[in-house]
């Protein structure tokens, strides 16, 4: 049965994605810091016996790393890069160590992984998904290091899939807001986004269909399509006041 990583497994798109790749035959390594949580995950497939739990904090260079020495001995058809978190409010008045820790999980840990475990996915013709946002398409005042994060994400995602095109299919999936559970782990204030809100089984069903036919970019669902076409359209020193005053809390 062929294996896949699913990083963030504990909750939101990583328990959808860890139900709706099972449904597709596959055999998951379920990764996550809390077992009480990842354990809720696994409640909610339909064959707990496949699948196996990997324990790390992203955040720990350290812990990073002895994940991926667990993975040398697996054999991976496939990778999703969900595990991700953001910090809400003015840079000046969060914590660095916050700051730094979201470029740890949501960049530096996928660029890790991903290294160590490529020549398996060349090997295997397998794939990979790299959850990003449309918050990597513009500045986001009071979301700074979370949208620049996700822009570094989503232009190596997109680098990485032309390198790879012919030997590992590679989704870049960048979604609006989608009720997972990162506003309340960011801080978001309530109601911020709602109007675009899109279900997170939308999400994947949508970047499971752009895998099968070959990988891409892909924005899931016409309300995350519209926002995304709105900053397309809008320039970007009017999307940055807009932007401010809308997620200034």
């Amino acid at each position: 049965m062929k294996k896949v990583l699913i990083t963030g497994a504990s909750g939101g798109f990583g328990c959808e994605f860890a139900q709706q790749l099972e449904r597709d035959g596959y055999s998951l390594l379920l990764h996550g810091r809390d077992k009480a949580r990842l354990q809720l995950t696994l409640d909610a497939l339909a064959y707990p016996e496949r699948h196996e739990f990997l324990f790390a904090d992203l955040s720990s260079r350290k812990e990073t790393e002895s994940l991926i020495d667990t993975l040398a001995g697996h054999d991976l058809f496939g990778l999703v890069n969900n595990a991700g978190f953001g910090v809400w409010g003015g840079f000046a008045a969060k914590e660095s160590v916050a700051q730094a820790d979201v470029i740890r999980v949501d960049f530096l840990a996928p660029v890790m992984l991903t290294h160590a475990v490529l020549p398996q996915l060349i090997k295997n013709k397998g794939f990979m998904i790299n959850v990003s946002s449309l918050a990597a398409e513009t500045p986001l005042p009071y979301l700074a290091t979370y949208a620049a994060v996700k822009a570094g994400l989503t232009f190596w995602s997109e680098a990485l899939r032309i390198e790879h095109k012919a030997v590992v299919r590679i989704v870049t999936l960048a979604p609006g807001p989608s009720p997972t559970g990162f506003r309340d782990v960011s801080g978001a204030p309530k109601g911020k986004g709602s109007l675009f809100s899109t279900a997170a089984s939308t999400v994947v069903e949508s970047s499971l269909r752009t895998l099968a036919a070959g990988g891409g970019y892909c924005v899931p669902g016409w309300r995350h399509k519209l926002l995304w076409l709105i900053q397309m359209l809008v320039p970007r020193s009017l999307s940055l006041m807009m932007m401010a005053k809308y997620l200034k809390k």
